[in-house]
């Protein structure tokens, strides 16, 4: 079983490192590689990989994800944090990491809130409706018209909702071109939005 297990996070690794070593921060791991063990290199290249593909993951799913154990992963991440070539920021209970130079503080919000669940409904919803009601949302959704009302608060402090007069999106092209480019790791309502984006970028925010 256990020969199993490291298979499995072998392949887990090796699929992520493959994106990790495209992308441009991995010129810098590269050339620090030479004095890592060859496993903290894949790893370290599968966490690149991963926050190019999953920007704004907190550390539990990314850890699972990767099947890594929780002192490595922290031990990766704080040298990534370190060479500057990914960047945290506290949501709430979690932490969530990015490439570093990215995303703006706005788009590294707006990731956070659409990798938690009622939220992302409530923008995907205001995204296909800009009219949508909060009742309106709260019947989509299955959940109840006070947990919306907490939520818009907190998109609204967040800049990512006005609610000045009902419920819009702000900067919704911003928003909409996250979910698009991300929208593989956001599930399927996401990748059902993105496949009819261009019918949602044409009113304004």
């Amino acid at each position: 079983m256990t020969r199993e297990v490291d298979a499995d996070k072998r392949a887990t690794l090796r699929r992520f490192a493959a994106l990790g070593a495209a992308t441009p921060l991995a010129a810098g791991g590269r050339a620090r590689a030479a004095a890592d063990g060859d496993d903290d290199s894949a790893a370290r290249d599968a966490i690149r990989g991963y926050l190019a593909t999953t920007p704004g993951a907190h550390f539990s799913k990314l850890r699972d994800d990767l099947s890594l154990a929780t002192g490595e992963t922290q031990h990766h991440l704080k040298r990534l944090e370190s060479a500057g070539e990914v960047t945290s920021q506290k949501d709430g209970d979690y932490r969530r990491y990015f490439q570093a130079g990215r995303f703006s503080a706005f788009e590294r919000r707006a990731l956070g809130y659409l990798r938690r669940e009622t939220p992302r409904g409530m923008i995907l919803g205001l995204l296909r409706d800009p009219d949508a009601s909060g009742a309106d949302l709260a019947r989509a959704l299955d959940v109840s018209r006070p947990t919306i009302s907490t939520y818009a608060g907190e998109l609204a402090d967040a800049g990512l909702l006005d609610t000045e007069d009902g419920y819009r999106i702000a900067r919704p092209e911003a928003v909409i071109t996250l979910v698009v480019r991300y929208a593989d790791s956001f599930g399927a309502d996401a990748v059902a939005l993105a496949d009819d984006a261009a019918s949602y970028i044409s009113y304004d925010g």
